[in-house]
């Protein structure tokens, strides 16, 4: 048991190290050097790729909540 929750917790950190390097130094300084037109378009390019990404959540919560509601209605009628 104890071997399995270190193999676990092994291989946790190994997936989760690679989002630490998300952070590197020369995408900090090539963006606060940038004009201000440039960080503008940085941040438009933040909200245009965050836009699709929080839709398909939103979506895929939309028809889980449908599911459920239904599944809930369904056992309710045959109980």
């Amino acid at each position: 048991m104890k071997k399995r929750l270190l193999i676990g917790i092994f291989s946790l950190i190994l997936c989760v190290a690679p989002a630490f390097g998300q952070g590197c130094a020369m995408c900090y300084s090539s963006a606060s050097a940038a004009s201000k037109d440039g960080l503008r378009a940085i941040n438009k390019a933040v909200l245009v790729l965050l836009g699709p990404t929080v839709g398909f959540m939103v979506v895929g919560f939309v028809f889980a909540f449908r599911y459920s509601k239904k599944r809930d209605k369904d056992k309710d009628q045959d109980g």
